[in-house]
């Protein structure tokens, strides 16, 4: 199996987008890209719209060589919506492209959902299923495609317990040598995520980490986060790929260091620097205007 990781915080927008690769078939996993409308009070810099350009280039082009298509949920940075859309790089034609004649295996649009993902999985199905080969509800469900299957969890919470941002399934693709689990949203926050990843014994976990530079609204996301990813870590020995929320906060790299084995970034796994644009959206808009300001990697 081969995973090539497409577009990611550390990669300059909002996703975590892979594809992964078994022999001649391909699997592309929760295709969006996104840019924040407002951090600091700032919009996008310059910066981060031509990185979103690239992701979603990125997307176009692997959409095309995939067979399979999975969403995790209904976010715009894990899907790509049938509209016009400035910091979602989206529309009619750029979805269309993606989804036709492919089979997709999605998060149920109705159940374990909540009001917003439930109006947008309306609107998008009420344009997909026009045009894509095969969909099916994929939660809880196993998926036998010969030479490898591809498995999903039960809904689980978008982030902590009771989340209000609803839920996610995780994904599990297994190809008989190696074990892919793409976590996406759980932010690793939730017993629920912990223990599936824990028993379904994966080589590689691919998570969106906590989302802790909201640490105002999601108390103790960096304690829990941290000590359950290191019982991932004892109870698996997986090689971890920490990605997206995390990416956010400054501080990741002492994050990274509270755990028992290190993380890959998405740029980290590509042999690339990190370059975590909305984290230092105020540096950037200091140098888009010619003044001094320190940023940790290169533009």
């Amino acid at each position: 199996m081969k995973v090539i990781p497409l577009a990611s915080e550390s990669l300059g927008v909002r996703s975590l987008a892979i594809y992964a690769e078994i022999d001649k078939m391909g699997i592309l996993i929760d295709p969006g890209v996104a840019l924040g409308p407002k951090r600091y009070s700032l919009p996008p810099a310059k910066a981060e719209l031509e990185a979103l350009a690239k992701g979603r280039e990125k997307i176009q082009a692997y959409a095309k060589k995939a067979d399979i298509i999975t969403i995790s949920h209904y976010h715009y940075d894990h899907h790509t919506p049938f509209f016009e859309g400035l910091y979602e790089s989206s529309s009619p034609e750029r979805a269309k492209e993606i989804y036709e004649s492919k089979t997709l295996l999605i998060k149920h649009p109705k159940e374990n959902i909540n009001f917003s993902q439930r109006k947008r999985s309306w609107a998008f199905l009420k344009e997909v299923e026009r045009i894509a080969r095969k969909i099916k509800y994929a939660d809880a469900k196993l998926f036998d495609f010969g030479d490898f299957i591809v498995e999903f969890s039960p809904a689980v919470p978008h982030g902590s317990e009771g989340s209000k941002l609803g839920f996610v399934v995780m994904v599990l693709v297994d190809d008989g040598t190696k074990r892919l689990i793409h976590a996406s949203d759980t932010q690793l926050l939730n017993d629920r995520a912990k223990e599936w990843i824990i028993k379904e014994v994966p080589d590689i976990l691919i998570a969106g980490g906590p989302p802790t530079y909201l640490e105002y609204r999601v108390k103790d996301a960096w304690r829990v986060g941290v000590k359950n990813l290191n019982e991932i870590i004892k109870e698996t020995n997986a090689q971890i790929i920490l990605d997206h929320h995390l990416i956010r906060d400054k501080r990741y790299p002492t994050f990274f260091e509270e755990l028992e084995k290190e993380p890959l970034t998405f740029a980290r796994f590509l042999k690339n620097e990190d370059k975590p644009l909305e984290a230092y959206r105020k540096e950037l808009h200091k140098i888009e205007k010619g003044e001094n300001a320190e940023i940790p990697f290169s533009l």
